[in-house]
């Protein structure tokens, strides 16, 4: 009524309430005779679209990619916005973008600006795009685990809020040949892991707080509490996991595998529900996608779809030693560890107190000391899973007719 609208249009989210919503809005402006549609733009093909044989959603990666293979590649996407007729008048209604409140840790805002390259518009968007296609897709396969290299797209933030469209991107790397291209090849899958999540999402909308694996909702899984802050601030004395969690805090981002490392810590070294993990990145990612993070989380906990089996224990200092060989990505985001050599940057327990000192580093005092023992806690997390594991299988006997 404001702006004189005879028409609305959108590209359509897969979140469970946002369906609900986009469908209330639908009913509300066609009650008054204004056209509404929603499109699929934001995916490159519908969840109702992909499905297995018997007509039910794909549970396992595998499949599902097999199956998108089999499908006709999406349309390009040919935006023509000279063509839409948009009202001259604004709403009468509105807020300033600082009253929302969307910074949840204090003082982000300027490493947000300094790690994105400014703010966060289609021009930049644009450029990203095109910098990963020139210059990063080939190198993508071998560097894409590098923490401290910039080896991954990072696009997620434009596609989660539509300065980016996911055919966009599709049609972008449609020009780079696939003949020796690995990289191109694990770009496509990881667009595809994405399609998988919204697929998950959409099929089963009660992922969002409960576990797809419904043995789960019995797994003795603490909640809250100072274990879950010190994590959260990075403060475990796990140099990986604390850089981790500092660039998030830091940047709004985290490196991918740094994702599955600390959220691995939080879940089996601490024994901590996924849902306080899931909440965190939640508030604190920049490109916080609910099916992206549900799925993420469920598949580290071990309780959804495809998942990392629960006696997968992310061993965060041989992480560290593979993915970070020289501490550079340690040493930026912890600086009072800075003068570690590369074979103690990952676990400075097993220096010497004196020898640390002598490097500016006192355990318990600048940086934290463990806040478990690595072989305990696998230990501890290992035995919860048989545990939860031999209650399956009484229940599976004793329910046969």
């Amino acid at each position: 009524e404001d702006v004189g609208a005879d028409g609305v249009f959108w590209n359509r989210r897969y979140e469970p309430a946002t369906v609900d919503r986009d469908r209330e809005i639908k009913r509300l402006l066609r009650g008054v005779g204004v056209e509404a549609q929603s499109f699929g733009g934001a995916l490159m093909f519908e969840p109702t679209q992909v499905k297995n044989r018997s007509g039910t959603p794909y549970r396992v990666f595998t499949r599902f990619w097999n199956s998108l293979q089999e499908e006709s590649p999406p349309r390009p996407a040919k935006p023509d916005l000279g063509a839409l007729r948009l009202s001259d008048r604004a709403p009468s209604a509105t807020v300033a973008l600082g009253e929302i409140g969307l910074l949840s840790v204090p003082g982000q805002a300027a490493g947000l600006a300094d790690f994105w390259g400014g703010a966060p518009t289609r021009e930049l968007a644009e450029r990203r795009l095109r910098e990963f296609v020139r210059d990063g897709v080939e190198l993508y396969h071998g560097h894409r685990d590098l923490m401290s290299e910039d080896g991954t797209s990072r696009l997620s933030p434009y596609l989660r809020y539509g300065q980016l469209g996911i055919r966009e991107v599709w049609g972008a790397l449609a020009g780079i040949p696939s003949e020796g291209a690995g990289g191109k090849v694990g770009v496509v899958r990881q667009l595809a892991w994405r399609e998988f999540a919204h697929h998950l999402l959409f099929h089963f909308p009660h992922t969002v707080t409960r576990p797809l694996s419904q043995d789960f909702e019995r797994f003795p899984w603490g909640s809250g509490g100072e274990v879950l802050r010190r994590w959260e601030q990075g403060e475990t004395g796990y140099p990986l996991v604390d850089a981790g969690m500092l660039q998030l805090r830091e940047t709004g981002w985290m490196h991918n595998r740094a994702r599955m490392v600390t959220a691995s810590f939080l879940v089996k070294h601490l024994m901590q529900d996924w849902l306080g993990g899931a909440r965190w990145f939640w508030d604190t990612l920049v490109d916080a996608d609910l099916a992206n993070n549900t799925f993420g989380w469920q598949w580290v906990a071990g309780c959804g779809a495809d998942a990392a089996p629960y006696f997968r224990v992310f061993n965060p200092v041989i992480q560290g030693q593979r993915f970070d060989p020289d501490g550079d990505y340690v040493r930026e985001y912890l600086p009072q560890l800075a003068q570690l050599p590369r074979q103690h940057i990952h676990c400075p327990w097993e220096m010497g107190e004196l020898e640390l000192r002598d490097l500016g580093v006192v355990l318990g005092g600048n940086y934290p000391r463990p806040i478990v023992d690595h072989p305990q806690a696998r230990r501890r997390a290992l035995d919860a899973f048989a545990e939860l594991r031999a209650t399956r299988e009484v229940g599976a006997v004793t329910s046969r007719p």
